[in-house]
């Protein structure tokens, strides 16, 4: 008995020995495959290796036909995982809540089943795909370190037997590794696409700081330019730098005659070098007519032109050209650059500046020309007020011609023949100057002959001459003029702006008759002259457009022009100019500066200094 107890307690020990190994040595392999994943992860950056080494581990350890990992897709509510189908990968989709995989991943918890196809939860569509049999199932969820699902590991066909516990610990232990692995590329891609956004990020500032700098540069070296040549010079010399060009060249259309010229500027020499070409002609005759191009191998290009870049003072090995648009799809011109720096190609970015280039000189070109055009129209326009004022100015130095002509008709005495020549001819000298005026203006001048001028001859000289105006109507003229004086001003234009003020007013008096004074004194520093009549005063409707141009109170024959010029007049010696008016006469006041620093705008006479005589009051009465 006591033999039979010890052989049994025997085969009891080696049993318990027997179960005892074999859990070491699954424990050991457990360990080893742990190990080995945790080096993986340490080693590797490739996610799938990693997990088809995971997968690879699992099948071994616990035994079983292969093993599949399926990735939750948030955004879709989807199971997602991969496999070979005839030599192809396709993707297996499972909705989470169906199948095997989706029940486990709706539950988080581990599942396993006996018998696949008896389970209603299984989904046999793969197996009729994929020609594989299903028996037996276990499926765990891979969890991240907040306990959230993230995927599952499911395990198929388990040799010879059922999975166990022991089976459902192993992949549960591995699953942990799987979803480390998992967090970790995610985080790893997450950060290396963050670093890649903020390096694309960062280049494209780069590139806008770059931009804004050719903006700034070009805007700078083109704000004062005061023609073509400078303004597309400033801008080549800007392209060249930005570009590392060797020259560069636009191609306009002249405003003028409508030629064709390209503005050529080497990077070595700033100064602008003009050249006439044929429509057609050349790399930018080319781009002006069909668009942007790009040539690395120029001078063997057939659009090369030795009548054109051949004479151009730089390197033409490579060329890229842009054309200038204009407003709507018109095409005003092209620019391009020639000879990359290092016999290097150009770029896209030496082409995207180019066009940054290219859009600020069509603007500049496009507004200076307009305001070329706007400037020659205004002076058309001004040149046209100009005459008007001229032609109205006739009347005083043809009425005078007449009056001396008329007198001379009747006057045997040679001596004052001779001194009504001499009034006759200054009249056609005032015609003269009157004709000066306006093609100094045609030409852009506008000077004032601005010089000393002794009031005493100034005033008589009018005196005589308003002597016509007055002959034969009711009108009393009178001067209170301070004769010892002299002042500075343009005597002619001056004269023409008291003649238009007296001949308004004896025509506001013809009817009634009056009085039409004239005075001349300082007022401090400055020359003070007034114009003052007797007549109704000035009609309320045009008080405040007195010095607009045609505007006039209806008077027969009246243009509106004679208070315009009178302005002007006074505007051009800095003056001011005053009215007063009501029912018993208007007067206007000339204020002229008499300063020193008045400078004269072309040399005058010289005069010999006269003895000051007294102030004097004149009174010439005509009565008809």
């Amino acid at each position: 008995m006591g033999d039979e107890e010890s052989s049994a307690s025997k085969g009891d020990g080696a049993a318990r020995i027997a179960e005892l190994e074999a859990q070491l040595a699954r424990e050991v392999r457990i360990s080893r495959a742990l190990r080995e994943v945790g080096s993986a992860l340490g080693a590797t950056l490739d996610l799938d290796d990693l997990l088809e080494l995971i997968l690879d581990k699992l099948t071994e350890l616990v035994g079983a036909d292969r093993a599949t990992l399926y990735l939750l897709d948030d955004s879709k509510g989807e199971l997602v995982s991969r496999i070979v189908v005839g030599g192809e990968v396709r993707s297996i989709r499972v909705r989470v809540g169906h199948g095997i995989a989706g029940a486990v991943a709706q539950t988080g918890q581990p599942l396993r089943v006996k018998n696949a196809y008896s389970d209603k939860r299984f989904e046999p569509e793969w197996d009729a795909l994929t020609g594989y049999k299903t028996t037996n199932i276990l499926a765990v969820p891979l969890k991240n370190h907040l306990g959230r699902t993230i995927g599952v590991i499911q395990v198929l066909n388990k040799h010879a037997t059922q999975f166990s516990d022991e089976d459902e610990a192993i992949v549960t232990a591995l699953s942990t590794q799987a979803a480390v692995a998992i967090v970790n590329s995610r985080l790893f891609l997450s950060l290396i696409q963050k670093n890649k956004q903020l390096l694309e990020t960062t280049e494209q500032l780069e590139h806008r700081v770059r931009d804004l700098s050719l903006l700034f540069d070009l805007e700078r070296a083109m704000a004062h330019a005061t023609s073509i040549e400078a303004l597309v010079g400033a801008a080549l010399t800007e392209g060249n730098k930005a570009c590392e060009a060797a020259g560069a060249v636009v191609l306009l259309a002249t405003d003028e005659t409508g030629d064709l010229v390209q503005y050529v500027v080497d990077a070595n020499d700033d100064a602008v070098e003009r050249l006439g070409v044929k429509s057609g002609e050349g790399f930018l005759g080319f781009s002006m007519a069909h668009g942007e191009l790009n040539v690395t191998e120029a001078k063997a290009d057939e659009r090369w032109n030795e009548r054109v870049e051949g004479k151009y003072p730089f390197d033409t090995d490579s060329v890229v050209a842009l054309p200038l648009e204009g407003e709507g799809e018109q095409i005003i011109g092209a620019i391009g650059l020639f000879g990359k720096g290092g016999g290097r190609s150009f770029s896209e970015d030496d082409v995207s500046l180019l066009r940054l280039v290219s859009a600020n000189v069509s603007t500049a070109v496009r507004l200076f020309q307009a305001s070329e055009q706007r400037e020659r129209s205004e002076r058309l326009t001004t040149i046209g007020r100009l005459l008007s004022g001229i032609i109205h100015d006739f009347k005083t130095p043809m009425t005078v011609i007449s009056g001396y002509t008329q007198l001379m008709e009747s006057a045997d005495d040679p001596a004052l023949r001779a001194e009504y020549t001499e009034e006759i001819l200054k009249q056609f000298d005032q015609l003269t100057s009157m004709q000066r005026e306006v093609l100094e203006f045609a030409r852009g001048e506008r000077n004032i002959f601005i010089r000393k001028v002794f009031l005493r001859k100034f005033f008589g000289d009018i005196s005589r001459q308003l002597g016509h105006e007055v002959d034969g109507r009711a009108i009393e003229l009178e001067f209170d003029v301070d004769t010892k004086l002299t002042a500075r001003f343009d005597e002619g234009r001056l004269a023409r702006a008291v003649h238009n003020l007296a001949r308004n007013a004896v025509e506001a008096m013809a009817e009634r008759g009056g009085r039409l004074t004239i005075r001349a004194h300082k007022a401090g520093e400055d020359l003070l002259i007034s114009v003052s009549d007797s007549g109704p005063g000035i009609p309320k409707e045009v008080e405040g457009r007195l010095f607009q141009s045609f505007v006039t109170s209806g008077k027969a024959g009246g243009t509106g022009l004679g208070l315009a010029i009178v302005k002007k007049i006074v505007d051009e010696h800095g003056g001011s100019i005053a009215v007063k008016s009501s029912k018993k006469g208007t007067t206007f006041e000339l204020r002229l500066p008499q300063e020193e620093q008045s400078k004269d705008t072309r040399p005058g006479p010289k005069r010999t200094k006269k003895p000051q005589r007294p102030a004097e009051r004149q009174t010439v009465k005509s009565s008809g």
